[in-house]
């Protein structure tokens, strides 16, 4: 099993005191003690859009905007998730994942897999083209705008998320075409 490892809470002060200059007004500080006003600080910054898959009899799935690359050398990404998703506990049993970055007309896919109501197992994938992937048996999404599969190697924990660090195990593009994004609550594409 992957090793957990924790840090101490961020609401720890750090040492030495910081001499900042006052926030600008079109910016003023949020109340992070409020879900939703530190949903909107976060909420503008840009992200592309994935769904992360897991499971080669018992496949399941979630949109995740909160994916990012780690390495190079070793080639290595992460992903976070929160505890209650199914997925979750299908990454920690295969000890493998597969990210599909979605491209800019898959919107109602992001849609699908962010919709709680969805039928699960290899229902949830009903109507979604989708190939196993050769290296996890994970899930690939088909004519997306790029995928990964992963070997799980690292588990962290981060407050009511795990981080997932995966080894890339392979990787592919598309030709070309623009990246589904998520800036602001909302879906968007570059040239939105």
């Amino acid at each position: 099993m992957i090793a957990m490892s924790s840090f101490p809470p961020a609401s720890v002060p750090l040492p030495g005191s910081f001499d900042l200059p006052p926030l600008p007004d079109e910016a003023p500080e949020a109340d992070i003690r409020d879900r939703r006003a530190l949903r909107g600080v976060l909420g503008r910054f840009a992200t592309g859009v994935t769904v992360l898959t897991a499971g080669r009899d018992t496949p399941s799935g979630m949109t995740a905007n909160s994916f990012t690359s780690v390495s190079l050398e070793p080639a290595q990404v992460l992903v976070c998730v929160v505890g209650s998703a199914a997925v979750h506990q299908a990454v920690l049993a295969e000890e493998a994942f597969a990210v599909s970055v979605l491209a800019r007309d898959q919107e109602w896919v992001a849609r699908h897999f962010a919709d709680h109501r969805r039928p699960r197992g290899a229902r949830e994938f009903e109507g979604i083209d989708h190939v196993p992937g050769r290296h996890t048996g994970a899930p690939v999404l088909c004519r997306v705008h790029a995928w990964l599969e992963c070997r799980l190697s690292a588990v962290h924990e981060g407050g009511d998320h795990t981080i997932f660090v995966g080894s890339v195990l392979g990787a592919g593009r598309s030709a070309g075409g623009d990246p589904l994004l998520f800036h602001g609550g909302a879906f968007a594409g570059l040239a939105d």
